[in-house]
């Protein structure tokens, strides 16, 4: 049975000395620092672009909400315009009873009919408002995630950078950016 022979090539024995030691701390911590911003920017993004979807979702809800205020005050209106047709009737048939007694009584129809119509109109209206306050809360919201999330993808870049150069005025920048980055997606999750 022929032995076998183990051959070592030059990248070999760089790999088992790289085993047996301790591998380069800087860069170590440069890479965990970049997975935990990377982490941190994902969420932000994810952030970002929920707030942008609900302040879309609330102010295409308050454009349907104002179709149907309008549609309330159309048909207010039209009940308004009938109250006035009755009351026209009502004088102009002075001389007949019967007629002028139907006329007064559809005024008071109308005049009854055309309270809920109001109120469910303001009702809706209001609605509207609170949507489009809720719609621009959330915009802004979604500005400082954006803003969050840019400056930790800046941040991350820096320290791509900063494994490169090893500079340490770059590393610390890299940690002022992210910095920065970490506490704007903390004003915009503390103002939701």
């Amino acid at each position: 049975m022929p032995e076998e022979y183990e051959v070592h090539g030059p990248h070999d024995h760089a790999v088992e000395h790289a085993g047996h030691h301790d591998a380069d701390p800087f860069a170590s911590r440069m890479a965990v620092i970049t997975a935990i911003l990377a982490t941190i920017g994902a969420l932000c993004a994810y952030q970002s672009g929920n707030s942008e979807n609900l302040a879309l979702y609330y102010k295409n809800e308050a454009a349907i909400r104002k179709t149907e205020a309008s549609n309330q005050w159309n048909y207010y209106q039209a009940k308004g315009e009938k109250e006035n047709l009755a009351e026209l009737g009502a004088a102009l048939s002075a001389g007949n009873a019967d007629a002028h007694a139907k006329f007064l009584a559809d005024v008071d129809k109308y005049k009854q009919q055309k309270e809920p119509i109001r109120a469910k109109a303001e009702a809706i209206e209001k609605e509207v408002v609170d949507n489009d306050a809720r719609s621009e809360a959330l915009l802004h919201g979604h500005h400082r995630w954006a803003q969050a999330t840019t400056l930790i993808q800046v941040a991350i870049a820096l320290c791509a950078i900063t494994l490169l150069t090893r500079k340490k005025w770059l590393r610390n920048l890299s940690f002022v950016v992210a910095g920065a980055g970490v506490i704007t997606g903390a004003l915009a999750f503390f103002s939701a």
